[in-house]
């Protein structure tokens, strides 16, 4: 039986909008864009190995070729597996460290104050720069001292008391880096009487282990994940996620990157704005009193990809007294852990530069986006904080 790629990328038709859609073609000359690195090259890799093209390597995997190809061309899929099969990744001690984010997390939490503290001095950055290729102008997300995981199991006798339950997969950037975003999902589903449920384990959803090569690794943590999310799921109604990239990872990504199936959970595993919208359209919306600010919305590329942001606008838009701008849907550049290695800084930088045009120009109180990547480099680049739709959600409780 023919598999899901190798019958996806035959129903190319060569109409090159993916790659007009493309922000890496589009700020970098060295990549040819999606459609010669993904359907004609795969043509070519299957008669001839050796015609793989080392370009491929500049693909950031922002899945805007996918949404774009009129005839569901899996184009980033395709691009990903050719760089596994034909060594295309480099797996040397900066991927490691950037994309082994519980291994990362779980050493360097206990050790918050001084990782957080050392991490941001320019010797060490530079140091980093130098030894490992990671840009000394980025700034290495901050770790917490209390771990979400901890923080919710001296509060988690209060989900017992409401009838409706949910699980939730926090991921690492919530456990290890910043709670706030899985306390504010906590107090906005409470407040719609739905309880939280954790499961028992998780791992890293696996999605920088594939952008930096480590597909051992990422299957490992999908079969971990799925058994846990068959259990929770005998007793809560869905697993949500609220981080895009997780989710579409978990939904997607299982089966047609890592050949692992999730076909008896996948329908009920939802980004939480999905979740939450639906829930309001069923009339269980909570009292939400008026927040007077003027945000600007950011859609990341991964949200854009699963058709999520009509929802997370439909929650900003529910919010009394909110005035929502909608940002170009553009990338930011970042891409997780591309942008942070010094051979991509340029073109990361180029990719995002209207985006930060566009903010600075709009003058408005907040950026408001739901991915922790887009948030960084968002902060990184403009004046501007950056906050998730949930905490604006939060911040309109009674």
């Amino acid at each position: 039986m023919l598999n899901l790629i190798n019958t996806s990328f035959d129903n190319c038709i060569k109409c090159t909008v993916c790659t007009t859609r493309c922000p890496v073609a589009e700020a970098n000359p060295d990549y040819p864009g999606p459609k010669q690195a993904g359907p004609d090259g795969e043509r070519l890799r299957i008669k001839n190995p050796e015609l793989y093209d080392e370009a491929l390597k500049h693909c950031t995997n922002c899945k805007r070729c996918e949404v774009a190809c009129p005839s569901g061309v899996h184009v980033g899929t395709v691009i990903q597996l050719a760089k596994a099969k034909h060594g295309g990744f480099k797996k040397g001690p900066r991927e490691f460290m950037l994309s082994h984010t519980d291994l990362m997390g779980s050493l360097s939490s206990p050790a918050a104050p001084v990782v957080n503290t050392v991490t941001r001095l320019k010797p060490v950055k530079k140091l980093l720069d130098k030894t490992l290729g990671i840009d000394e102008r980025r700034t290495l997300p901050k770790y917490t001292g209390q771990t979400f995981r901890s923080w919710f199991n001296k509060q988690s006798g209060t989900q017992e008391q409401f009838k409706r339950k949910i699980s939730f997969f926090h991921g690492c950037f919530t456990n290890y880096n910043d709670p706030t975003v899985g306390k504010h999902l906590v107090s906005v589903l409470n407040a719609m009487n739905i309880g939280v449920s954790l499961m028992k384990k998780e791992k890293c959803c696996g999605v920088p282990l594939i952008a930096n090569g480590f597909f051992d690794k990422a299957r490992k943590n999908a079969e971990l994940n799925m058994n846990q999310f068959a259990r929770s799921l005998t007793e809560t109604e869905c697993v949500i996620a609220t981080e895009p990239s997780c989710t579409m990872t978990l939904r997607d990504e299982y089966p047609e990157v890592l050949d692992v199936d999730n076909s008896e959970v996948k329908d009920r595993i939802f980004f939480a704005s999905a979740f939450i919208a639906r829930e309001f359209a069923r009339g269980n919306q909570p009292d939400m009193k008026p927040v007077k600010l003027r945000v600007a919305y950011h859609s990341p590329c991964h949200l854009i990809k699963a058709g999520g942001v009509i929802h997370t606008m439909e929650l900003l838009n529910s919010i009394p007294g909110l005035e929502v701008i909608m940002l170009d849907q553009k990338c930011c550049g970042l891409s997780g852990t591309y942008g942070f290695k010094k051979e991509n800084y340029s073109t990361s930088q180029s990719i995002g530069q209207g985006i930060f045009d566009q903010i600075e120009a709009l003058g408005v109180d907040y950026v408001v986006t739901d991915c922790e990547s887009c948030k960084m480099q968002v902060e990184m680049n403009t004046g501007h904080t950056v906050l998730h739709p949930l905490t604006l959600l939060a911040q309109s409780l009674t």
